[in-house]
């Protein structure tokens, strides 16, 4: 079970791997993970930026100027920035359960608000509503989702939770639950 919301490094993986195709300005990044996320997630400036500057402290990328836009701070990636991407990818792989660790665990949490009467969320006109439609909507998005990235029909998976990570080959620390929840979640991060 995560304690915490993304997995630690993600901002940092996908400026780098942005860095890489081009040089960019952090707002500019900021759009490009906006969009990448279909919209849903947009890291602050307070993420970004300090990810940038620490980049560049430590040699993974260069400020240059651009006549064009001289009032626009553009970051392009070195070759110490090259060789710390193709790290960062190696370890990625890794961050598959923490992945979904997080989105099961807003999901956890969004049903609680739905279900658990310790809480007292108003319906408010206009909104989205705490309730079991908008969480059929959040499914149905999902399974959309899956079948236009992976252009596959969804399919239901019987297994538990368990059986599913046996079969998968997926192992979980003995000191710890099977993955299941997330808490806490946010977007600043530097590493």
């Amino acid at each position: 079970m995560r304690k915490s919301g993304p997995p630690k490094g993600l901002i940092a993986y996908l400026v780098l791997e942005l860095l890489e195709e081009k040089p960019r300005y952090g707002y500019e990044i900021l759009k490009e993970i906006r969009e990448i996320s279909g919209g849903h997630w947009e890291p602050s400036y307070g993420s970004v930026y300090p990810i940038l500057y620490k980049f560049e402290e430590k040699g993974w990328a260069e400020r240059i100027d651009r006549e064009d836009e001289p009032d626009r701070k553009y970051f392009e990636l070195t070759e110490a920035g090259a060789a710390e991407l193709a790290d960062r990818r190696e370890s990625c792989a890794e961050k598959a359960r923490d992945f979904a660790d997080v989105i099961l665990g807003f999901f956890h949490v969004y049903a609680a608000f739905s279900t658990d009467e310790r809480f007292e969320i108003p319906d408010r006109d206009g909104e989205w509503r705490f309730d079991e439609a908008c969480s059929a909507w959040i499914v149905e998005q999902l399974a959309r989702h899956h079948e236009r990235y992976f252009d596959a029909a969804f399919e239901r998976i019987e297994a538990t939770p368990e059986e599913f990570y046996e079969r998968h080959g997926i192992t979980t620390d003995s000191d710890e639950e099977t993955p299941t929840d997330a808490s806490d979640a946010s977007d600043a991060e530097t590493e």
